[in-house]
């Protein structure tokens, strides 16, 4: 019996050259953290965001430079992009002309009936889809006053703002519902599914630090996934945004959805280990980030068990005392000197990924 309930059927929206809603896959996204003025920075980051597997980038639009810096990072990068907007919708109107794939707005804040209007004209004629923003935070006046921040005041208000576009003939429509809490979030996304057909983007918004926001994404996140609620997904960390893009891969993975990579596993540690584990694992980690290869690696802290307890990984190595040794399926090919043994295991990854590539094509 799958873990993973059926998909939510709903209607599709492209985002760019991305596909978002019911046969689509599941997609990745991020934010970029650096000043959209910044050019050069904020490329150089969604580089690093595209290199890690980010499929869908946000920029945040807080005024007119940083919407008219889109046409040129949109110039030097390969994924999509959305604009981030808050209160000033000619900021939509120039982010969308620039460029942008997608506009992130909540109608509610944008203020009267004739700008909304004019952002979703121009969506309309630029052909890029609108992500109604809701958060637990920011909701309007009147329905918190009603229900306050729970989540049917947030679901209200989806529903209220999906309206709004769909009054005026708009309906390339994302909408998310996020609060800082797992238990409202989830509520959230569980009472609005039956009531709309429209992709739902899904997180818990700030969920914290690494430690913190790994937990409580994962967990939420988890649960809508499982329960077949989610279209694209944003782990939402206060880090470098590749921790991000690292997390919700490893959510998708761990529920069987889908992977990207090599898979890591390692163990714990304990009073046999006589090698520095945790900065070989971390080295081989990071190094895994940019091979594309769909294989089981293994980094075990001793000779004894390693091979044994890991004998499912496609490729491992475990550490000895000066030596270790590198294992394939739980037989030892070859033993190895300690500072010599992330790099040969690397390159024995790169020749296993070439093998894959040549016989089957290459991997995702």
């Amino acid at each position: 019996m799958s873990l993973v309930q059926k998909r939510r059927v709903t209607r599709q929206i492209r985002i760019g050259n991305v596909d978002i809603g019911s046969d689509a896959q599941i997609c990745v996204q991020s934010m970029t953290n650096t000043r959209t003025q910044n050019v050069d920075a904020t490329v150089a980051q969604i580089h690093s965001l595209e290199r890690a597997g980010c499929e869908i980038i946000r920029v945040a639009v807080p005024d007119m430079e940083a919407a008219l810096a889109i046409e040129k990072i949109k110039a030097r990068i390969g994924i999509p992009l959305i604009a981030d907007i808050h209160f000033d919708y000619r900021l939509a109107l120039a982010s969308a002309k620039a460029g942008a794939d997608a506009l992130r707005i909540n109608p509610g804040n944008i203020g009267e009936a004739k700008k909304i209007k004019a952002v979703v004209d121009c969506a309309k004629a630029h052909g890029i889809p609108i992500r109604i923003g809701v958060n637990a935070g920011s909701l309007e006046k009147e329905i918190e006053s009603r229900l306050g921040t729970t989540a049917q005041a947030m679901v209200e208000s989806a529903l209220r703002n999906i309206k709004i576009l769909e009054d005026l003939d708009f309906h390339d429509i994302k909408v998310s519902l996020k609060a800082s809490d797992v238990e409202r979030t989830v509520t959230a996304y569980r009472l609005l599914a039956p009531q709309t057909d429209v992709p739902f983007h899904i997180g818990v918004t700030e969920a914290g630090g690494l430690i913190a926001g790994i937990a409580k994404s994962s967990i939420g996140i988890g649960m809508l996934l499982a329960e077949g609620l989610g279209d694209t997904l944003r782990v939402s960390l206060t880090r470098d945004p590749v921790e991000e893009i690292r997390t919700g891969y490893e959510i998708l993975r761990a529920l069987g959805i889908r992977s990207r990579g090599p898979e890591l596993i390692s163990c714990p540690t304990c009073g046999r280990c006589k090698i520095d584990l945790f900065k070989i694992a971390e080295q081989v980690e990071n190094a895994l980030l940019e091979r594309s290869s769909k294989i089981k690696v293994a980094i075990m802290g001793c000779a004894v068990n390693g091979p044994g307890e890991a004998k499912e990984a496609d490729i491992g190595i475990a550490g000895g005392d000066g030596k270790g040794i590198l294992f394939k399926k739980g037989k030892v090919i070859r033993k190895i000197d300690q500072e010599n043994l992330v790099n040969e295991l690397l390159d024995e990854i790169d020749n296993m990924t070439k093998k894959l590539e040549k016989n089957n094509g290459k991997a995702e």
